[in-house]
């Protein structure tokens, strides 16, 4: 998909530089990858503590089962 976007040049000179892109289209793309990934990770941090994990079994007993005990 082809965008036209108004984005202050400073802002584009920082995503080049921390994302070490040398076009904008690259590190647009780093930059957006990582803002989804970032949202992703906030939505299971809110669905973890909504419902905690629940663990079955001891570290004694994981560690029994990896040893075949």
């Amino acid at each position: 998909m082809k965008v036209t976007a108004i984005i202050e040049d400073k802002t584009i000179e920082e995503a080049m530089k921390y994302s070490n892109s040398s076009t904008i289209t690259e590190a647009l793309k780093i930059a957006l990858n990582e803002y989804i990934s970032l949202q992703k990770i906030k939505e299971l941090g809110k669905q973890i503590k909504n419902k905690p994990l629940e663990f079955s079994h001891s570290a004694e007993k994981l560690r029994n089962i990896n040893r075949g005990e």
